[in-house]
């Protein structure tokens, strides 16, 4: 893979400068450091405590280093980068202090939901304790959470942008709301570890995203459609294509994840994502229009007459009045910034 996109990373520390003082000389400890997440956090502390020479350092627990050197081999050589091998259940602890955790293990995976629930549910609690026990003991003062918006169950019809105070939750009695309960409990814990140990736990309960390194052959509608797009193949909306969502792009997730950490206020929490409503059937008609592709949309089924609407989109109003945070992307930059770094040659304006 590519290093990220230059504009971007200059787009996350102009954003984010004045944060960073804060961890000069100090260290970090990121969980889940291949993911899509991590490799956003992993490169753009690099690149921050080059430009501003924190001389900080960056631990960072992998299942496979060299699978993250494989997918990142631009940093392999960055001296403030150790990479830890490990599973986020089991992993042994490295020695001394690292004020700062950011636990981002732990992928949304549609089909480890379904083929093996009870991994996806123990990996989420035991991760996610495991974690805990590590700040515990390693003088951690801020730890951010990487939660969900899924911890909200099924959004009503009736409201359009769901708030971080709705009182609504996952069906319990599902399996499929494994992944859901597991980041419910995860909360639950940085709440009792938070109050037992002085530790400043903030919850980023994160939507919907576009961008480099998210994956193209998964669940995700938009990493697909993009897929079929840069190949020119029909792009296939499964279902009647109502369902709405919103995609904020990685570049600003990376700036309100720092954000978050940094100055978000102890044992609360934020939706990370962005307003923009948007039905799945719009979205690839998107995808198209953004990258100048000759795909076709195919929407496989009809709307049945009185069929509920189905939604994922959050209110961010909490994250722009308390923390001044925007989205700074648009979503058709998103996506045309997105093919660019998988190498598609845009037929449309310059970004």
């Amino acid at each position: 893979m590519p290093p990220l996109p230059a504009a971007d990373i200059d787009l996350i520390l102009t954003r984010t400068e004045p944060l960073w003082e804060e961890m000069r000389g100090s260290r970090l400890f990121v969980t889940g450091g291949t993911g899509f997440f991590g490799c956003w956090l992993v490169e753009s502390f690099l690149a921050a405590n080059r430009r501003f020479d924190l001389k900080a350092r960056l631990s960072v627990l992998t299942r496979s280093p060299k699978a993250f050197l494989d997918k990142c081999p631009h940093l392999a050589d960055d001296r403030a980068l150790m990479l830890l091998s490990g599973d986020v259940c089991s992993f042994e602890f490295p020695s001394g202090d690292f004020p700062f955790v950011i636990h981002a293990a732990t992928e949304a995976s549609a089909k480890l939901i379904v083929e093996e629930p009870l991994r996806m549910l123990s990996t989420t609690i035991d991760g996610t304790r495991r974690s805990l026990d590590f700040a515990a003991s390693h003088g951690t003062q801020k730890y951010l959470l990487t939660s969900s918006g899924a911890v909200y169950g099924e959004q009503p019809p009736s409201i359009t942008h769901i708030e971080e105070d709705f009182a609504g939750a996952p069906n319990p009695l599902d399996p499929a709301s494994v992944y859901a309960e597991g980041k419910r409990a995860a909360e639950l814990m940085c709440a009792v570890y938070g109050a037992a140990h002085k530790i400043e736990c903030k919850i980023a309960r994160c939507f919907a995203f576009v961008g480099p390194h998210l994956p193209l052959d998964t669940h995700f509608a938009i990493g697909n459609f993009m897929r079929d797009a840069m190949r020119g193949n029909a792009i296939l909306v499964n279902g009647d294509g109502t369902p709405k969502r919103s995609y904020m792009y990685a570049a600003d997730l990376a700036i309100w994840l720092w954000m978050l950490l940094f100055r978000a206020p102890t044992m609360d929490a934020f939706n990370v994502g962005s307003g923009q409503s948007i039905s799945i059937s719009e979205l690839a008609h998107a995808v198209v229009a953004a990258t100048g592709s000759t795909a076709n949309v195919r929407v496989m089924q009809s709307v049945a007459k009185g069929a509920r609407l189905r939604q994922y989109v959050p209110s961010v109003t909490k994250a722009e009045q308390l923390l001044g945070l925007t989205c700074e992307v648009s979503l058709e930059d998103a996506i045309r910034r997105t093919v660019a770094w998988h190498g598609y040659p845009l037929k449309l304006k310059d970004l």
